[in-house]
């Protein structure tokens, strides 16, 4: 019996299958140095992270150590400067009898955070304190606040202020201005509410670190100051 055979295709190319090939070779000297420099660039990258969140890390903690009573003094003056823009005419005691009803001037001291490399942590930093004053004026009728509101709004904004909120409220809706520098470590906000003639303003500093601070000290620096009066601009 005659064994069949596959007809010979004249126009092939002889096959060169036992021959050892470059290709693969070279497609796994090019994948390996692929990697090499994807391995490179990630740890570059990392590098760079670090040394970014190690940067933030340190800024957030790196206060000038500032007495109380100073950074008191420039959280009451912001205060001031803004009460003089605002026009209004009274003198405001130091303290306050009854929040958010009677007059109001006072300082409070609040803690400094550090969040960590990572900017998660929520930790108090020891000797560090953040001042800020409040104060408030009651029977502030619409006449006295709306035009002193608005000529402080355009007063901070040409002064380098940022303004981070501001509405002019219709309908017995209050109103209110919060701005803001440095990154926003000094803030200033005020508020009118139109239903109880009620005005409140406050000013917040830098943390700074307490030069008197020991260890063992409990609880923020330049707690329990008393501010001055927060007098009525004067008018020659």
């Amino acid at each position: 019996m005659t064994e069949e055979t596959a007809p010979t295709d004249p126009t092939a190319t002889p096959s060169n299958s036992g021959a050892p090939s470059s290709v693969p070779g070279a497609l796994g000297r090019g994948c390996a140095a692929a990697v090499a420099v994807g391995a490179v660039v990630v740890v570059v990258l990392v590098g760079v992270v670090l040394v970014v969140l190690a940067s933030g890390s340190s800024e957030s903690t790196d206060f000038p150590r500032v007495a109380p009573e100073d950074m008191a003094g420039r959280a009451f003056q912001r205060s001031q400067e803004a009460y003089d823009v605002l026009g209004f005419e009274r003198t405001v005691a130091p303290g306050v009898e009854k929040v958010g009803v009677s007059t109001e001037n006072t300082f409070d001291s609040g803690f400094c955070y550090d969040g960590g490399l990572l900017g998660m942590d929520d930790k108090t930093v020891d000797g560090a304190y953040r001042m800020s004053h409040d104060w408030a004026l009651d029977h502030v009728p619409a006449s006295r606040a709306v035009p002193g509101l608005r000529r402080l709004h355009r007063h901070l904004m040409d002064q380098g202020w940022k303004v981070t909120s501001y509405r002019e409220g219709t309908k017995g809706r209050d109103w209110f201005l919060f701005v803001q520098r440095n990154d926003g470590d000094e803030r200033m906000s005020f508020t009118w509410y139109p239903d109880r003639e009620y005005f409140t303003g406050g000013a917040t500093v830098p943390c700074a670190y307490d030069p008197a601070w020991e260890d063992g000290d409990i609880g923020p620096a330049g707690d329990g100051r008393m501010p001055p009066a927060l007098e009525p601009a004067r008018r020659d």
